[in-house]
């Protein structure tokens, strides 16, 4: 895979990444969810994450303000992004195999994609319902927010946009099950984007297909 090609693959997860996220904040309120297809397993739910994976902020681990953990945890993820980039572009001069390729390819634009949420999202759209850095709360009126510029926070400060849950299966554990008896359980849970699917479908190449994209040179 050349780089042109690469750079029409990140293009198109960036586009259909953005374009879900733009669409799931302007016309559902927080929290709100569709069934799609009428499937219970399948829904359409509009989350936010103000921080890290499964919606972990770094001020609930580190002594500092949730303003700075969200300007430092997004410059960390630029630096991380221009890592990616060089790794891509070299790996393509070297003619690497084109299974690496789409898999550094795929990370890129789902690590590109979440930090766009975060640079810009804080900016251009107003409060609506959402989370609110310098009070480290969800805050707002119960509505739909607008893409008016009016800003809910500032630059680096905004908060990645989910939507996709696939609650396959759910239980009540028996009373007998040690530390979570009584305690409701759903598989799968978590809530996601787009972004973080080619992100995982890209390191799961990584690891699935190890020797074939880190080929052993003799």
């Amino acid at each position: 895979m050349n780089l042109k090609k690469s750079v029409g693959l990140i293009a198109l997860i960036l586009i259909i990444d953005q374009l879900s996220k733009l669409y799931i904040k302007t016309n559902f309120g927080l929290g709100e969810y569709i069934n799609v297809f009428g499937f219970n397993w399948f829904e359409i739910r509009f989350v936010e994450n103000p921080g890290m994976a499964w919606g972990s902020k770094l001020s609930d681990f580190l002594p500092i303000s949730e303003p700075f953990a969200k300007v430092f945890l997004t410059s960390f993820r630029l630096i991380a992004i221009g890592f990616i980039a060089y790794w891509l572009v070299s790996s393509i001069k070297k003619q690497a195999p084109q299974l690496l390729i789409v898999a550094i390819s795929l990370i890129f634009a789902g690590a590109f994609g979440n930090n766009i949420d975060s640079l810009f999202y804080g900016l251009i759209f107003d409060s609506g319902t959402t989370f609110n850095t310098q009070y480290n709360d969800w805050i707002g009126y119960s509505g739909v927010s607008q893409m008016n510029g009016a800003g809910y926070s500032n630059m680096m400060q905004g908060c990645v946009v989910d939507m996709l849950r696939f609650p396959f299966t759910s239980w009540t554990w028996p009373e007998w099950v040690p530390g979570v008896g009584g305690n409701h359980f759903t598989f799968f849970d978590p809530v996601f984007n787009i972004a973080d699917m080619a992100i995982s479908t890209g390191v799961g190449i990584l690891l699935v297909f190890n020797k074939r994209v880190f080929p052993v040179v003799d």
